[in-house]
């Protein structure tokens, strides 16, 4: 009977009698019913609430997942870490949070917002200084205090990791004040590159995966891993997930080998590695 799923009545030839199967198909095109197919199983989608830094790695990833898991949409909402954080905490409909910092999650896991035991550490980064492609200006952290630096962009440090781990560093190496009066701040670390880009700023903190994606500027120096805390980047289920198996699998992958020679293509280190920096 698959032969004959969704047809209506064709042109049919009398079937010799004693055959079971074309006296049936005879029966059922000589009635003009239609035969109805198996139901088509339902698509599964899992929206990933993930931090703007992962963006290029994470595009990828979901295409590999999702033609290896027919059936399954994954679909990523990307912002700065704080932003996405106080989305879930309004209702946000979400299966997985990926941030850029353990803050975020922290938060959220405090006020009973994820999953237990689905909290894992995914990858980590580092946090440069970059300046536009052409510009010489600026060759250090110290650079920065220079009178001819007039802008400086940075993350809104309350929403934005990149930004949080940028103050940590100026204060450390007592730039606070002085970087204050220059600073201009963007509501997530890819417009504090576009800022950069665009030569709108002198310079700019961000991470050296999103540097590493840009022609238009150059790093000119990396923060001291011991002047801002680790940049871990923890993913975890959401409580209130829609799709909580499918995102269980899209989770399980994110750990997984194939996964990380993808995140390390484009930049980002494994946990563990981070860790021995510090």
């Amino acid at each position: 009977m698959q032969g004959l799923c969704g047809r209506r009545k064709p042109i049919w030839k009398r079937p010799r009698l004693g055959t079971g199967i074309a006296l049936l198909a005879f029966l059922v095109a000589a009635s003009g019913l239609t035969v109805p197919c198996p139901a088509a199983a339902p698509a599964r989608s899992v929206v990933v609430s993930a931090a703007i830094s992962l963006k290029d790695a994470l595009d990828e990833l979901g295409r590999i997942f999702e033609q290896n898991h027919p059936g399954t949409k994954i679909t990523f909402n990307y912002a700065g870490s704080g932003t996405l954080q106080h989305q879930i905490e309004q209702g946000a409909p979400v299966d997985i949070f990926f941030s850029a910092a353990e803050k975020q999650m922290d938060a959220l896991e405090s006020q009973g917002l994820i999953a237990a035991g689905t909290r894992r550490t995914v990858v980590a980064n580092e946090l440069v200084l970059i300046v536009p492609a052409g510009s010489g200006a600026v060759r250090s952290f110290q650079d920065l205090a220079r009178p001819e630096v007039k802008i400086i962009a940075l993350g809104e440090a309350s929403t934005v990791p990149a930004g949080m781990y940028a103050r940590q560093t100026l204060e450390l190496l007592g730039l606070a004040a002085v970087t204050e009066k220059k600073a201009v701040y963007a509501k997530d670390v890819r417009q504090v590159l576009t800022y950069v880009e665009t030569g709108n700023a002198d310079a700019g903190i961000v991470y050296q995966t999103d540097a590493r994606i840009s022609s238009k500027v150059r790093i000119v120096a990396t923060a001291p891993a011991a002047s801002h805390e680790p940049i871990l980047y923890p993913a975890a289920i959401v409580k209130n997930a829609t799709e909580p198996a499918a995102a269980r699998e899209f989770l399980e992958f994110l750990g997984g080998a194939e996964a990380r020679a993808v995140f390390a293509k484009y930049g980002f280190a494994a946990p563990e590695k981070r860790d021995e920096k510090n």
